[in-house]
């Protein structure tokens, strides 16, 4: 990965503030032309820096209303791309992670309601071949949700 420069740190700081800000408004707080942020923002996403760009949408306006996180035990860490596969026919599925720890995967789901869960629980991640066993935490509340801060070079 390239070198990221105090500019591209100011733009990203700024952006992961707002990320609907106007390039004309971050261009101002950069004291630079509204196309320089535009051709900085495009070669950071170009660089893998920016990952993707879109809206979180509020699950419990859809309907989600628990938010759980899974740990699950496989007969072998070898198997994890193989789970993988099948939690991707998951959509209630939204992230998934391999890891250390008493866990070989954590992945983090939501469910409309108690007897969802079970069903996801029982009759789906279970039901994956390699899965040993499954813990589940559910989440009372999300306290904080942010991005990684960007300290600027001044």
């Amino acid at each position: 990965m390239e070198k990221i420069d105090s500019l591209d740190k100011k733009i990203l700081s700024i952006l992961s503030k707002n990320a609907r800000i106007p390039f004309k408004d971050v261009a101002t707080e950069c004291n630079v032309s509204r196309a320089a942020i535009h051709q900085r923002v495009q070669h950071l996403i170009e660089a893998g820096v920016i990952m993707g760009s879109g809206f979180d949408v509020n699950p419990k306006s859809l309907g989600y209303r628990t938010c759980t996180y899974v740990g699950i035990t496989l007969e072998r860490g070898s198997m994890y791309k193989d789970v993988v596969e099948f939690l991707q026919h998951i959509p209630e599925v939204v992230e998934c992670h391999f890891t250390t720890g008493p866990y070989t995967m954590l992945v983090k789901l939501f469910a409309r309601d108690n007897e969802q869960l079970m069903h996801l629980l029982n009759g789906r991640l279970q039901e994956i071949p390699g899965v040993m066993a499954t813990e589940t935490l559910i989440s009372l509340e999300q306290s904080i949700k942010r991005e990684i801060p960007v300290t600027v070079d001044e």
